[in-house]
């Protein structure tokens, strides 16, 4: 039986994969997610796991185990709102990684060392809501930056959640499952991989530079 995280996290795959299965591009060395710009290469993936909060979606996809029905309009009415539970904290966290994670690489001095604590304090004394006891050892954890290869790079988490939730936002205005939405999402962005610019995609699909409004809205945070 899978959960509604376990649905969020098959979407997102599928979206890793849509780059490759799509591409038009007849270099492998800038066909799929090869050659996008680190800043982009989240953005399908991230893109896809709105589906899995969309309440049509949920009714083709899902089922009583027993009776076969879909998910109560209560219960996914529930789910949705979970989606914006403490999301302000949420935000400030990644964006206290990814500050970390860049003053850690862009300020490093071998003359002083790494400073990787006396940075962190400093960054969340900038960002942090709830301040962190003393003790507390997260790098020691954080294999995104130091095994995991998205050193001086994790910004683009959050950077392509704005993406994601903006070129989502055109399939918000003209229907989740919009052919015409979906062929210029296809022409303009996977299709394309790293063949041109990221931005310039973008650009091509939304008709406009992305904005942070609809994630703001995503999130329940637009005022």
């Amino acid at each position: 039986m899978l959960t509604h995280d376990d649905v969020v996290t098959l979407f997102h795959e599928f979206g890793h994969g849509l780059h490759h299965m799509l591409t038009r591009v007849n270099y492998p060395s800038l066909a799929g997610i090869n050659g996008v710009a680190w800043d982009a290469v989240e953005l399908p993936s991230q893109f896809m796991e709105n589906y899995a909060w969309q309440c049509d979606v949920l009714d083709r996809i899902s089922a009583h185990v027993r009776t076969g029905e879909p998910i109560a309009p209560e219960t996914q009415r529930q789910l949705m709102a979970t989606r914006t539970f403490q999301a302000g904290l949420q935000t400030l966290r990644q964006v206290e990684f990814a500050l970390f994670d860049m003053r850690l690489h862009a300020e490093f001095d071998p003359a002083r060392g790494g400073r990787a604590y006396e940075i962190l304090r400093e960054v969340r004394r900038e960002v942090a809501v709830i301040q962190i006891p003393d003790w507390n050892r997260y790098p020691h954890s954080f294999s995104h930056i130091f095994a995991g290869g998205y050193a001086a790079g994790y910004y683009s988490y959050k950077w392509a959640e704005v993406l994601a939730a903006d070129a989502f936002s055109a399939f918000v205005e003209h229907g989740a499952f919009d052919r015409t939405t979906a062929r210029r999402f296809l022409d303009s962005i996977l299709a394309r991989g790293g063949s041109r610019d990221a931005l310039e995609s973008f650009v091509e699909f939304r008709g406009r530079k992305p904005e942070v409004s609809a994630l703001l809205r995503q999130y329940g945070i637009a005022a």
